[in-house]
């Protein structure tokens, strides 16, 4: 989960706060104090820790919440605030240009995903009628223009090179010809990296900056490098004037520094996230969302987003007739599965989900992914009629599908005793709504008998 420690500590600190009927100005000190270290922990630049606990503080002990009602959850309020506006208050939108095509210049150090990310924002704005070109402007790294255009392949998104042996400002300037010639409103510039800022890899920027004039310079850093990323991003922001951030990794950086820190120092939006290796895993960065997964209080609009992209209406509403009519069976099972798998990994659909991303009692628990892979290989290892009706698997059916599916007995046991516990679990719930139309009163089969 992103921001794992500092959301846990934030969560326990502000859960001592709701306990308290009235808080005292030492209550709101002692937690600030708390607050203070689990931000310092987590690796956040410490002007911006002692700019923000000032702010909170300097809220937080004011008239309006030593009389609220609930000051515990006023302060929370006054904190979740102060951390969106840390992070840059709105999401922060590309500028496309009024007259095409609109050219984003990625930079950036070596090894933090420049070139992923570059096919990444290609696949995200291709899905919004954009039609983007990719072109290769770092000729020296060993297979970087390879690697581009297998990205480019995969996405079905042109990619424009011209070998390693050209001057990336000549490059960028025919890839920005090619666009023109052949209607590609979008153009994402790859360039070089080093592992270190040095005054060559500056110069050569500068170059294609002047040359190319882009419309939008976005620094792509890693965000498990912590106040290193935040360092980098102010060296590139004073030597070429950047637009904005993208970090990357974000997914596996459990503390968050770099993500509370980047705006506040250079006073550029963070305008997209890395949430992962897929060619889809990158996001918009909304900060509001962000600090309400931080403070456990889940990201609702993100879930709903994920869903729409993800749920193929049509099966959905089919699916919920077959409910309705009692003849749900295998195969919708199977397809649920796929729907569910299509939101992405389990665990961060949890932490979207308000009261249940905070949650104690699940931190222990593992939402293990490969379950629903196993869960696909069984059922997809039943005969169609099988899948039809399941009443028919007897011993000797369960061995077979337990073979077929490189599982257990005891799995198979298990899927098919889940099953049936949700079917009927549904036809009471379609019951329930059968008689709620009718006006009448529903007794559960557990209860009133």
């Amino acid at each position: 989960m992103i921001f794992e420690g500092l959301a846990e500590k934030l969560q326990n600190t502000f859960a001592k706060l709701k306990g308290k009927g009235k808080l005292s100005e030492k209550d709101v000190k002692d937690a600030m104090r708390e607050v203070k270290l689990a931000l310092l922990e987590a690796d956040v630049n410490f002007k911006v820790v002692k700019d923000f606990v000032n702010k909170v503080k300097e809220r937080a002990v004011g008239q309006e919440v030593m009389e609220s009602l609930t000051p515990g959850q006023h302060v929370i309020k006054i904190v979740n605030e102060e951390l969106t506006d840390l992070m840059g208050s709105v999401q922060s939108k590309i500028s496309f240009s009024s007259k095409p095509p609109t050219i984003i210049m990625l930079v950036g150090l070596q090894g933090a995903g420049k070139t992923t990310t570059g096919g990444k924002l290609g696949g995200l704005f291709k899905k919004q009628g954009k039609r983007p070109l990719l072109v290769a402007c770092d000729v020296y790294r060993p297979a970087a223009i390879k690697q581009l255009q297998v990205v480019g392949e995969k996405l079905d998104i042109p990619v424009f090179s011209m070998g390693d042996k050209e001057n990336p400002v000549n490059i960028a300037k025919a890839g920005i010809s090619h666009a023109v010639k052949n209607n590609n409103d979008l153009v994402i510039i790859d360039t070089a990296g080093r592992l270190h800022i040095d005054e060559g890899l500056m110069d050569e920027l500068k170059n294609i900056k002047s040359e190319v004039k882009p419309h939008e310079i976005l620094l792509v850093v890693d965000s498990m490098t912590g106040q290193d990323a935040v360092n980098v991003a102010q060296s590139f922001n004073e030597a070429l004037g950047i637009d904005g951030v993208v970090l990357t990794k974000l997914d596996g950086d459990t503390r968050g520094g770099a993500a509370l820190s980047v705006r506040a120092v250079t006073n550029k939006p963070i305008k997209f996230i890395g949430m992962g290796e897929k060619l889809d895993d990158l996001e918009p960065f909304y900060p509001d969302r962000i600090a309400s997964r931080i403070l456990g209080m889940g990201d609702v609009l993100s879930l709903i987003e994920k869903a729409e992209q993800a749920i193929d209406i049509k099966k959905a509403k089919e699916l919920e007739e077959k409910i309705k009519k009692q003849e749900f069976d295998f195969e919708d099972f199977l397809t649920q599965m796929e729907q569910i798998k299509k939101l992405g990994p389990l665990n961060k659909i949890i932490e979207m989900i308000p009261g249940i991303s905070g949650a104690k009692e699940l931190k222990n628990i593992d939402f293990d992914d490969k379950e629903i892979v196993r869960i696909q290989a069984i059922i997809q290892s039943m005969t169609k009629k099988e899948r039809k009706d399941p009443s028919i698997l007897n011993a000797s059916r369960r061995r077979r599908i337990a073979k077929g599916s490189g599982t257990t007995v005891q799995e198979v046991n298990r899927l098919v005793k889940q099953f049936e516990q949700t079917r009927k679990m549904m036809k009471q719930f379609a019951d329930l709504e059968k008689s709620m139309k009718k006006g009448g009163k529903f007794k559960f089969p557990f209860f009133g008998r």
